[in-house]
């Protein structure tokens, strides 16, 4: 594990990058977890005031997760996506493929930026999170009005479809998750390093 000189405000007490290069049936115990938290984190429905908070969900916090854990980029990309495979079985469909197509690809981009938060700095997981947050809101509602219509094709058009997906945009939920996502990680390898040393002691120094 790196040893890093920062502030505590600035790094993470632990390094979650120590989980990679486990054994694979570690890494696929930990893809199958992922999955498992994005499909039952994206089928629940929260409410604030009795009212419905659409849109938060750990998929974007699973998907910068994965890519922070696995080194492959197709296998970190398949958390997320098989993630929304599974839970779309219980959801209405998109009706549209290209819509489809761009929410799927909204919901992997977070996973080929995971790396960037693998240093194991609270800032760089905060800022993954809000960067796939607002990737996902511009991507899937310039789509929205470029190919399913309703608004005008004007600029005019563009800000209008904006402002009404605007009580949709919640950031501050992807946020929230991914630091929960990564401080559950940071405390799984603790443990595990815990139990490595407790089990696997370091040999005592020999005297001259």
């Amino acid at each position: 594990m790196q040893t890093n000189t920062s502030s505590g405000a600035e790094t993470v007490a632990g390094d979650w990058c120590s989980l990679r290069g486990r054994s694979g049936l570690a890494m696929a115990a930990a893809w199958f977890v992922l999955v498992a938290v994005a499909v039952v984190g994206r089928m629940w429905r929260p409410e604030w005031n009795g009212a419905p908070l659409w849109n938060v969900t750990p998929l974007a916090a699973v998907a910068l997760a994965a890519g922070a854990l696995f080194p492959q980029r197709l296998v970190a990309a398949s958390v997320p996506l098989a993630a929304l495979a599974i839970s779309n079985l219980f959801e209405p469909g998109y009706g549209n493929l290209a819509i489809a197509a761009v929410v799927y690809a909204a919901s992997a981009w977070p996973a080929l930026i995971g790396r960037l938060v693998n240093r194991g700095r609270w800032a760089a997981v905060v800022g993954g999170a809000a960067a796939s947050s607002l990737v996902f809101f511009m991507t899937t509602n310039l789509a929205h009005w470029f190919l399913i219509g309703g608004y005008p094709r004007s600029a005019a058009g563009i800000v209008e479809c904006f402002v009404a997906a605007l009580p949709f945009y919640r950031p501050l939920g992807d946020v929230g998750w991914s630091l929960v996502l990564f401080a559950g990680i940071v405390a799984v390898s603790a443990a595990d390093d815990l139990l490595a040393r407790r089990w696997h002691p370091a040999p005592a120094s020999r005297g001259r």
